[in-house]
């Protein structure tokens, strides 16, 4: 029978394991992000970070740490631009269709023309 002791330490265990990976898995994506770095020095890193993992992690993380930061912020931004171009390309709607829009719906009776006219004055804005 499991005692609350072992169940506790099996989950310490497997919580540190965990922790490691992620540590692991986040030094290895700034690895590959990392442009200034060549080809030779990712492979030596790979190859102590899979043989001599927890000391080459240490090293990395005490050698490149600051840089990794700095890639990361890097990185958000450069994905926030691209969002927002992304979101300015999907949402941008011509002032001509607009307009065409509501006259369409100006003549179907549908708006007003205090409405028309707002949602011309809004397009050409």
């Amino acid at each position: 029978m499991e005692t609350f002791g072992n169940i506790f330490l099996t989950t310490l265990w497997i919580f540190f394991l965990f922790m490691f990976l992620m540590v692991l898995f986040y030094i290895f994506g700034d690895l590959f992000r990392d442009r200034e770095l060549s080809g030779w020095a990712k492979a030596i890193w790979v190859f102590f970070l899979i043989f001599l993992t927890p000391i080459a992690a240490l090293i990395y993380l005490i050698v490149r740490g600051r840089g990794m930061q700095e890639r990361a912020q890097e990185a958000m931004v450069e994905a926030k631009k691209q969002q927002d171009a992304y979101i300015r390309d999907v949402a941008a709607v011509d002032p001509a269709d607009q307009i065409a829009k509501a006259k369409e719906l100006h003549e179907a009776g549908t708006i007003t023309d205090a409405e028309f006219e707002q949602i011309k004055a809004k397009a050409l804005a």
